[in-house]
């Protein structure tokens, strides 16, 4: 039997977030990929491990649309077997990643790995050179027929849907140029896809590592797969654990970690930090309300986290050169406790390169 707070404090050191230093070839995040999405994404979440990411350029890291079509940072010198990690599982699993996309392709007898690789074939063609998305979608829409094609509303344009154009960047070895929006593709340049992923980089592996324990559905759910294909893949090397009644798997090198685990820091977790990713969401926020405040259908905040426990949301202010930080505690918050979050506030505004003007409490 493990406890919820043995599970929160064994993702804390699995995932880093007790350290000060690291670099980005000792960062496990960077192994899973590290979710790129608003002003406090990948970089962020590098910072809040430690890693200085002032200096962080293309030659050291790649930015890819990889698990949920979600823009993803790599190392750069991991890129081809990456690549072969994220590609779907199956046919059927290729289906379910591109949603709505399938059910045309399926009416005209085209299967979703073959759409995928014909969509791939034709955005390696036109991106020769770096070529914003906008233009290479419509370029797409021009070469291919309608099977892969959907008229947008918004646009009052046709375009190539939006799921198996992100999914086949990657697998046409695209890459997508940092700080760059609406986003720039190019070559990878000396890109070459491995021809399976290393253990390090397969994706049930990987979620089980920094998220576990975790059951098939959950890292289907991350995957956006079917569970079907990832109970066919699941790791022989895993013991049984049950975490409130639920049978879930660990990697066998990590029972000791799962028992030994603490977790004693404090840090703002973006919004999208892998931390708040996994989809055991009852393990993070047990309340429903603080849960629903947590992960909205839109504009979600960033998560406090104080010793292995989410304590609380925030969510930035910036006003020219200044930043304030909003925090709504869920409890009631020691002076300790807000003086460490305080630090962790000039941290994130440092990082921003601006002032902080405060921290609002709203309690």
């Amino acid at each position: 039997m493990v406890d919820r707070r043995q599970v929160m404090n064994f993702r804390v050191r699995a995932q880093q977030l007790d350290r000060d230093q690291g670099t980005l070839a000792d960062t496990a995040l960077l192994d899973i990929g590290v979710q790129n999405t608003g002003p406090d994404g990948a970089r962020w979440a590098l910072a809040a491990r430690g890693v200085d990411v002032t200096a962080l350029s293309d030659a050291d890291v790649v930015l890819l649309w990889t698990v949920r079509g979600a823009p993803h940072l790599y190392r750069r010198a991991d890129v081809g077997h990456v690549v072969a990690a994220v590609e779907p599982f199956s046919d059927a699993d290729a289906g379910k990643r591109i949603y709505d996309a399938a059910k045309p392709l399926k009416a005209a007898g085209i299967g979703n790995l073959a759409a995928l690789d014909e969509v791939a074939g034709r955005m390696r063609e036109i991106v020769a050179r770096p070529t914003v998305k906008g233009d290479v979608s419509g370029r797409l829409a021009t070469v291919l027929p309608e099977p892969y094609l959907r008229f947008c509303r918004v646009c009052d344009a046709t375009h190539l849907y939006e799921m198996p154009f992100r999914l086949a960047a990657a697998r046409a070895g695209l890459e997508l140029q940092l700080d760059t929006s609406p986003p720039v593709l190019r070559r990878i340049t000396g890109f070459g896809k491995a021809s399976a992923p290393a253990d390090r980089f397969d994706v049930i592996r990987a979620y089980l590592r920094l998220l576990g324990p975790a059951t098939p559905k959950q890292v289907a759910g991350y995957l956006d797969a079917p569970v079907k294909d990832v109970k066919a893949r699941w790791p022989d090397d895993v013991v049984e654990v049950t975490v409130d009644g639920e049978s879930r798997s660990l990697l066998a090198a990590d029972e000791e970690a799962l028992t030994s685990a603490g977790g004693g820091v404090t840090r703002l977790l973006g919004p999208f930090d892998l931390f708040l990713q996994a989809k055991d969401r009852a393990t993070l926020a047990p309340d429903a309300a603080r849960a629903k405040e947590l992960w909205p259908v839109l504009g979600r905040p960033g998560a406090v986290l104080v010793d292995g426990d989410l304590v609380g949301t925030w969510r930035p202010r910036k006003s020219g050169r200044t930043l304030t930080v909003a925090v709504q505690p869920w409890q009631r918050l020691s002076t300790g406790t807000r003086e460490a979050i305080t630090a962790q506030a000039e941290r994130l505004a440092a990082h921003r390169e601006v002032s902080l003007a405060g921290v609002d409490f709203d309690s």
